[in-house]
Formats: C-alpha cells, structure tokens, sequence
C-alpha cells in the first residue's frame, strides 16, 4: 500500500513539474514577471523531485532486495528441510543396520537352533523399558510359549503367549522373570532375577550363586544354565558387575550388566527349539 503511495506522488510531483518545464518554454520568463516566480518555485520543486525520486529509488531496490533475500531464505530453509529428513532417514537405516549386524552375529552364534527374525509392535508397560512386549509372528510362523528370545547380543526373554500372528515376550528385567543361569568360568549356578527398579541402573539382580570357593569375579560371563526347565543352555545373558558373600555365608549375590538394551528393542530372534525336559 506504501508503495503506490509512493508511486502516486511521484506522478503528481513529476506531472506538475513537466508543466512547469513547458510554461518555462511558452512563456518568456526574461520579460515576465513569472520569471522570479519560476526562480523561487520551479528549482526548489525539480530539486525536490530528484530527491523524492532517488529516495523512492532507493526504496524500490530495498524493497526488491529484500523480496530477493526472502525467496532466497526460502529456498534455503527448503533445502535445510531435505537435508534434515534425508539426514534422519540415514540414522534409522544405520541403526537399523546395526541391529540387523547384531542379530546376524547371533544367529551365526547359535545357529545349532533353528529361528526366525520378527519386529516388536507393541509393548505393555508406560515407561522406558521393554519389559513385556508383543512381537509380529505368531502360532502361524511356528511360534509357541516358552520359546527364548534373542536381541542385541544376548537373551532377551521368553515367550509367555502366543496368538495366530503375535506373541508376547516377558523380558528378562521384569519383576516377575527369573532364569536359571551359571557362571561359565566356575560352572556354578545362580539365579538372575527381573527388577524394573534396578534396570534403572543398568543392572540385573544375581541371587543365590553357589560358589563355595569365592570364586566369581566381576567381568564373568553369565549365560543360561542347563538345568533350566524353560531356557536353552549357554545363552548369553550377560556380565558380573558386582558380587559379594550373603550374611549365610553359604551362598553369594551381586549384579549383572545385561548384553541387551532393554530401552530400545525393535528385532529380534526366536529360537523355535523348545527346552527338552523329562
């Protein structure tokens, strides 16, 4: 709106001083008393009008500078969009490749067993954790309860239930999981026991380690234990992190360090063996 303003005045300032300039041409100002008056009148006002003219120049070219700058911050934040969606694209496909590494590594790892990869589509609890979660293969894919899960490096949990096509999977950090395990550098025996409270530290509770000799040490390996009734044998669980001597002084107890991130499981492995029990 400023602008046509602008453009008006300049019309009337410019239409008036033409007719000045041709009033100059008709009428003799040498013998004329209208010669002073053009002296005064005429002068000052083309004098006014190059300036208003430049002034409105100069607004113009701001003006198309700045519309210049605005389609160019355009075109700029566009290309900072693509970049940005192109650049979240690469992330989930190099997580999602690692994620993938580690379930190949698994498999190759326990590949006496027969498995079968399957995505987490749901899980039940509101917080952080994948405690208890529900995967897309079911009874359909051969899947049935008590069936191990694998994910990231090690044991993820087992199935508790199982639908045509979805199962769902108890972790290993629920409250109510306990698996039979043993410690492989001693072949001892304990019991690793779910806590969603500990989790939050990055830690598994270990409890009731027969271990006579005091033998285990932070950084053993702790896997699955034979005489487990529902897991298969030797299946990594994870890492001694710390342990201590029970007030009985006949049994010992202490932490693990998990091989899976029980924060973010998306794939995972299912061991279709079921446990042999007589």
């Amino acid at each position: 709106m400023s602008h046509m303003k602008s453009k008006t005045l300049l019309f009337i300032l410019s239409l008036l001083s033409g007719i000045l300039i041709i009033l100059s041409f008709v009428v003799d100002f040498s013998v004329n008393p209208l010669n002073i008056v053009a002296g005064y009148v005429l002068t000052p006002l083309q004098s006014g009008i190059n300036q208003v003219g430049g002034w409105l120049s100069d607004r113009m070219d701001y003006f198309e500078s700045n519309l210049d700058l605005a389609a160019k911050n355009e075109e700029l934040q566009a290309q900072v969009d693509q970049l940005t969606v192109e650049n979240t694209q690469l992330l989930q496909d190099h997580e999602e490749l690692n994620t993938l590494r580690d379930l190949y590594e698994l498999d190759h790892k326990y590949e006496s067993y027969e498995k079968v990869g399957a995505r987490v589509i749901a899980r039940e609890n509101s917080g952080n954790w994948f405690s208890v979660f529900t995967i897309d293969k079911g009874s359909e894919d051969g899947l049935a309860a008590d069936m191990n899960v694998l994910a990231g490096a090690g044991l993820a949990g087992i199935i508790t239930e199982v639908g045509p096509n979805w199962a769902k999977v108890r972790s290993i950090i629920d409250d109510y999981s306990n698996v039979s395990a043993e410690i492989t550098e001693t072949n001892d025996t304990c019991i690793i026991a779910g806590s969603l409270d500990l989790i939050d530290d990055g830690k598994i509770n270990l409890v009731k380690l027969n271990d006579p000799n005091s033998q285990a040490k932070a950084g053993d390996t702790v896997v699955t234990s034979h005489i487990s009734d529902k897991f298969l044998p030797g299946i990594l669980i994870g890492y001694i992190s710390e342990i201590e001597t029970d007030s009985n002084n006949l049994t010992r107890s202490g932490y693990i360090s998990p091989m899976v991130d029980f924060k973010d499981i998306k794939e995972v492995l299912v061991i279709k063996n079921l446990k042999q029990t007589s």
